[in-house]
């Protein structure tokens, strides 16, 4: 019996703020125009604004449901026992309740999406799991991974990065919108002949 291909694993990297999630979103659009019959799975991570101060984050589905993953304005009894990431508190509850069920794998999904497998998501015990399993499915993964501080991954980034068939995009400003088509150029190859 021949052994599976490795699995389809982008990554999309850089400095926060430079708009990973933005080329998620437009890769994620542009694929559901060309084919309308993808079907898609998963999540991004966006900012929750109050005015031009950025006072947490939220997970959204693809089918646009949202829970809280971090703030900075919470200050109940229970969430003074939640983890901090600098200045925010992360929602982990919140976040496994929304965020799990998208990376249960099923047969007919042809695309994963997860946006971002960085050090918030990663105080979920389950969300690394899921995301490995996901992987050992070998239905095609796209995520976003946090840039290195300090010349160092996270551990489960790291291993991330080291899957066979990881191919790991840069993005900066100035490359956002050629790597948004080059990503979305691969993935559609990729899905006609998933």
């Amino acid at each position: 019996m021949a052994a599976a291909a490795p699995a389809k694993c982008f990554l999309i990297t850089g400095a926060p703020g430079v708009g990973k999630t933005t080329l998620i979103t437009r890769v994620v659009e542009s694929l559901k125009k060309s084919n309308p019959n993808l079907k898609l799975q998963g999540f991004y991570s966006r900012e929750i604004r109050e005015g031009s101060e950025r006072v947490g984050f939220e997970v959204v589905t693809l089918d646009g449901r949202t829970a809280r993953l971090a703030s900075n304005k919470i200050s109940s009894a229970e969430s003074l026992k939640w983890p901090t990431v600098g200045r925010y508190r992360v929602d982990v509850a919140s976040f496994e309740a929304l965020a799990l069920p998208e990376l249960q794998v099923k047969a007919d999904t042809d695309l994963f999406i997860v946006d971002e497998v960085g050090k918030m998501e990663l105080f979920n015990s389950f969300f690394f799991p899921a995301v490995l399993r996901v992987l050992e499915s070998n239905i095609p993964l796209l995520a976003s991974i946090p840039i290195p501080k300090s010349g160092r991954d996270i551990p489960g980034v790291a291993r991330l990065k080291n899957q066979p068939g990881a191919t790991v995009f840069t993005v900066d400003r100035s490359n956002r919108d050629a790597m948004t088509e080059q990503i979305y150029s691969c993935l559609a190859e990729l899905l006609q002949k998933h």
